[in-house]
């Protein structure tokens, strides 16, 4: 065993050695920093990502990517074998394992070994061996993949083909099906709102290839252009979710007519959001708050109609607008529960449902089905007494199911799923957005000394410390109409977020710059003030 962990550290010093003393921590992406600085991190997470195979007897993905990040960055990120982020302990694991200095790493692997209480067997010693040489023992390279599609594959490989066949071709043969059975119950000539054309801004990523291939198997029924598609342009710059939602104008480079729907991916096909031109040329978002109202509000219907019992709910992080929340409560009769910022605490609380929606109002999200709630769809679905107007329902809510990728924020997935319910509606994009009207925002980021200074509860809805900023916060909220503003620290650098809503836009930006400069004084600002 000694022979194997020395031949890890002597590699590691070789050729991946820790040469920053920077540290870095794993967050609700994974590692994220400056790709310079990732090299000892990603062999690193070779070895535990064959410790934890080993450990649970199953395939673990990892994932290398610069999600919405600018191209000078990068990351990766460890993906369990239900498709979901890893626990928590394997999280600490891992930024330990990152951080250590190259003569204390076989102390860190050991630690692992005890604290999973993992057997360490000639195995197990061999299966590292392996996995510091070739990152991962036994593994499969499926080249140049989307995250959702990584995530997609572990799930199928780990159920042997139940939820779908473990290959790229499958993963587009699953959501075309799907899609195509949904589209076919409605006649094209019946809608009068709806039109196929959709603008597509793929972040100069991944996801623009990915989209060219499932398109083949769309039978034309959407008409999509693409722009940012990878072959000009660099990673996520001035194009993509993160840059439309947060700059709330059109991508470099895409021209666009008026009332026509548009979408934009991320860098790794994780997050969507929708916008368009409005007939006066105002640019209209749709962000991931208008994606979970759509997809909620459709399925509480289905769920309704079907007649199963079968309980609905949305979960949402504090970004979310409020006008949102209160159309989802008081409109749609939706039960929210709010969680912190970051995938796996919604993904986690989605599960709390027998059908859960999440998206974050940047476009990342998806649906959760309880193996409860498939269960009941299945068994309707054969039943023999039912009318043909509720069949029609149930297999329409069976075929949902499959057309949504569970396992994680899918921009594919969710692109088609918001699709077939607005042809469903037969509505435009200026219809979609009439459900109800966002209160002005702003975010803004505040440069501290330590961001650890900011410590919060209340799904970060609160500041804990330092003592006296959430009193101030407050007392500043009360002075505006509709205010509301909350600040959280930053989980990939020294800054602290700020995020403020009012009912015009002139005083969200005041709202948001005074709740600023508070946290500034309070808590270390440094460099300019807000």
């Amino acid at each position: 065993m000694e022979a194997f962990l020395e031949k890890a550290v002597a590699v590691g010093k070789d050729k991946h050695p820790r040469n920053k003393n920077k540290h870095i921590q794993y967050g609700t992406a994974g590692f994220r920093t400056l790709a310079e600085e990732l090299d000892h991190v990603i062999y690193r997470m070779g070895i535990l990502a064959v410790i934890a195979s080993k450990s649970r007897k199953a395939t673990i993905g990892v994932m290398i990517t610069a999600s919405h990040n600018p191209e000078k960055d990068n990351g990766v990120k460890l993906i369990d074998c239900h498709g979901e982020m890893m626990p928590a302990s394997w999280e600490k694991s891992a930024t330990v394992l990152a951080n250590v200095g190259d003569d204390e790493l076989i102390a860190a692997i050991k630690s692992i070994f005890s604290a999973e209480n993992i057997d360490c067997s000639e195995q197990l010693s061999q299966s590292l061996q392996d996995g510091v040489v070739v990152m991962g023992g036994e593994y499969i390279d499926f080249g140049l993949l989307s995250t959702p599609q990584l995530h997609y594959l572990v799930v199928c490989t780990n159920t042997n083909g139940g939820y779908g066949q473990p290959t790229e071709e499958g993963y587009y043969v699953k959501l075309s099906k799907a899609f195509l059975d949904l589209c076919q119950e409605q006649d094209s000539r019946s809608l009068k709102h709806y039109k196929k054309k959709l603008y597509v801004d793929g972040a100069n990523g991944v996801g623009a290839e990915k989209l060219k291939l499932l398109l083949k198997h769309l039978n034309n029924l959407l008409d999509i252009e693409i722009f940012n598609d990878g072959t000009e342009g660099k990673l996520n710059y001035q194009c993509g979710a993160d840059y439309v939602k947060v700059q709330q104008k059109l991508p470099l480079g895409m021209k666009v007519e008026g009332g026509v729907r548009c979408a934009s991916y991320d860098g790794d096909a994780d997050r969507i959001v929708y916008y368009y031109l409005d007939q006066d040329g105002i640019f209209r978002l749709l962000d991931g708050d208008k994606i979970a109202t759509l997809v909620a509000g459709y399925l509480q219907d289905l769920v309704s109609r079907s007649g199963l019992d079968l309980n609905l709910g949305l979960v949402q992080t504090a970004y979310a607008n409020g006008s949102s929340t209160q159309y989802i409560t008081q409109q749609l009769k939706v039960p929210v529960a709010c969680v912190p910022t970051g995938v796996k605490h919604l993904h986690h609380k989605a599960q709390d449902f027998d059908i859960g929606v999440y998206f974050e109002a940047n476009g990342h999200g998806t649906v959760l089905f309880s193996d409860t709630a498939m269960k009941k769809v299945k068994e309707a679905k054969q039943g023999s007494s039912l009318s043909s107007d509720k069949r029609q329902i149930i297999v329409r809510l069976s075929t949902m199911i499959d057309l949504i990728n569970q396992t994680v924020g899918d921009a594919l997935s969710d692109m088609l799923l918001v699709e077939v319910i607005l042809r469903t509606h037969d509505w435009n994009p200026g219809l979609w957005n009439k459900c109800y009207t966002d209160l002005p925002n702003r975010q803004l980021k505040v440069k501290v000394k330590d961001r650890n200074v900011i410590s919060t509860t209340d799904a970060e809805r609160k500041v804990v410390t330092p003592e006296g900023l959430q009193s101030a916060i407050d007392n500043i909220v009360s002075e505006y109409k509709q205010g509301r503003s909350f600040v959280r620290p930053s989980g990939t650098e020294d800054v602290v977020r700020v995020y403020a809503e009012a009912d015009t836009q002139e005083n969200t930006d005041k709202l948001a710059k005074a709740v600023g400069l508070k946290v500034y004084e309070l808590a270390g600002g440094i460099g300019d003030k807000p």
